[in-house]
């Protein structure tokens, strides 16, 4: 049902500039829900609805709604104008809380009737029996209503009013020469329309008992009031409907207006630009700002403090000393490396080449501390403020509620992706394996040099030795094996210290890495979506508000 609904939406607005001002009204309205205030929404989603209708509707017929207080001759003005005494008929009404309708042109009306909810009892057509007159075919479309009294004591009567003066195309404000400055239509109904200057007129009438010479200056201070009201382009008339005084002129007014068929449209895009003002004013109008990159990096550094990676680089780095130097160094003394702990396994994340070994084990990486958990909160509210800058306050606080949403998850988030990080330090580089090779042949020759030294010495034979270099072959081996071995050692040890830091930073980088997605999926990427669904409802609003 609802695509159904969707679809006859855009079938009904597609290719028209007022259908595009709705289809903005509609998106900014779609992307501002739960970030805005309902009520605004709730009321932007109602005018788009209501528009959206009111075209599906007959568009040769104009909606033109006659309101007034008790006693301003509202009533008066309106049978002046249908030429109909329609109390002969019994469908005025001094009681009631409905408006009367008089149609000028049937045809296709009944539903826009039927829209505005006004009974059949009180629908009237100059095209019925009851029309014994010939009136000029100027106001064939126009549908005219008499609404309550919008003073009336009645509830039902002011909801009436409201009801039909947010459905009307047109609005004729009937005043009267007591109660024209009378706040309770200036503050309730007036004022509040002044983004629709284009569909009003202001009626004052009984101006015959207004004195000649004072009546232009009481419509200049009609027009004064309006114009406090935000309302100075809306044309003012002086009539009486009982003497018939100024009646062509509003009616001039009317015909002319209806003749241009351009009212539906205003009254359309004057609601719609209206709730877009609203929603504009309170979730701001500025462009959004990408994050920059330095506010990102920083506080993915505060995510990486917080993970311990220092701490884990650093591990990283003194095992792969320890591992290496082992292999290195000369085995008969070497071997003591194992007494000493090693800095990853006491971590728990020497992972023998794979991440999963580890699931569900607990990991010795130092817990993030509050000072390293306030320098993430600090650096996620800088991200924030500079990303909100020029973003009203209620869409400011939904990006701060998305950003701070999922912090709670910090701590489990960051010790799976420790965890996650191949490290690759359960295996020595390959040359120090070669040279853990070469040191045993070290060692073994150096034994079989130092045996065949001692089996000679006992012997008596060592003079009978092969000599190399004037050195005994047997003794040659012996210190040449020990020598070259401890040489070899403490050459290898530069090789093993350049090769920790490598390791060392390869390893930082791929925790960053690792902490770094987690900082987007927790912070960044929120965000990202509530400035997206800004950007969403501050394009819709531009065209909403577009100049013609």
């Amino acid at each position: 049902m609802t695509s159904l609904l969707e679809g006859a939406k855009k079938l009904v607005t597609r290719g028209t500039d007022t259908g595009a001002r709705i289809d903005g009204l509609a998106a900014a309205a779609e992307a501002a829900r739960g970030r805005l205030d309902d009520a605004l929404v709730d009321d932007a989603e109602k005018v788009v609805d209501r528009a959206t209708s009111r075209l599906r509707l007959s568009a040769a017929h104009t909606v033109v709604a006659i309101a007034g207080a008790t006693g301003s001759g509202k009533s008066s003005t309106f049978n002046a104008l249908t030429g109909l005494e329609l109390s002969a008929v019994g469908v005025r009404r001094p009681t009631t809380s409905w408006a009367t309708a008089c149609v000028w042109g049937s045809d296709g009306a009944g539903e826009l009737l039927d829209w505005l909810g006004i009974p059949p009892r009180h629908q009237t057509t100059r095209d019925s029996m009851l029309d014994t007159r010939r009136e000029s075919q100027a106001l064939e479309g126009v549908v005219l209503l008499d609404l309550p009294d919008h003073d009336s004591t009645e509830v039902s009567h002011h909801l009436e009013v409201d009801r039909l003066v947010a459905l009307a195309d047109m609005l004729v404000w009937v005043l009267d020469p007591q109660k024209y400055a009378d706040a309770a239509i200036h503050d309730r109904y007036l004022a509040p329309l002044k983004t629709h200057e284009g569909v009003m007129v202001v009626v004052l009438n009984h101006i015959d008992t207004v004195p000649a010479e004072g009546r232009e200056a009481m419509l200049a201070d009609v027009r004064r009031l309006l114009e406090a009201d935000g309302l100075g382009r809306v044309p003012v008339i002086g009539i009486s409907a009982r003497q018939g005084l100024g009646l062509d002129e509003l009616r001039g007014e009317i015909e002319s207006r209806v003749r241009a068929k351009k009212m539906t449209a205003e009254r359309i895009e004057s609601d719609v630009r209206a709730a877009a003002a609203r929603l504009q004013e309170a979730g701001g109008a500025a462009p959004t700002r990408a994050l920059s990159d330095q506010r990102v990096h920083a506080m993915q550094d505060a995510f990486a403090e917080a993970a311990g990676v220092p701490t884990v680089v650093e591990a990283v780095e003194r095992s792969t000393r320890l591992r290496a130097g082992r292999a290195t160094g000369w085995p008969l003394v070497s071997w003591t490396s194992r007494l000493r702990p090693d800095p990853l396994k006491k971590m728990q994340l020497d992972l023998g080449g794979s991440a999963k070994a580890l699931r569900g084990r607990e990991s010795a990486v130092p817990q993030t501390t509050s000072v390293q958990r306030a320098r993430v909160d600090s650096e996620v509210r800088s991200l924030v403020d500079e990303a909100t800058q020029g973003l009203g306050r209620p869409w400011a606080d939904a990006v701060r509620r998305a950003s701070v949403h999922r912090l709670p998850e910090i701590g489990d988030r960051l010790d799976d992706a420790l965890r996650g990080v191949d490290l690759q330090t359960s295996r020595i580089p390959v040359w120090a394996g070669v040279v853990r090779v070469l040191q045993w042949v070290l060692v073994v020759t150096a034994l079989v040099g130092g045996a065949w030294t001692v089996a000679t010495a006992l012997s008596g034979t060592l003079d009978d030795t092969p000599v190399y270099a004037g050195v005994a072959l047997p003794l040659l081996l012996l210190l040449g094996g020990v020598g070259l071995g401890v040489l070899l050692a403490l050459v290898c040890r530069g090789l093993v210290a350049g090769t920790a830091r490598r390791r060392a930073s390869v390893a930082d980088t791929r925790l960053r890495e690792a902490v770094g997605a987690v900082a987007h999926d927790l912070v960044v990427s929120p965000v990202e979506a509530e400035l997206a669904a800004y950007t969403r409802a501050r394009g819709g609003l531009s065209k909403a508000l577009a100049e013609r």
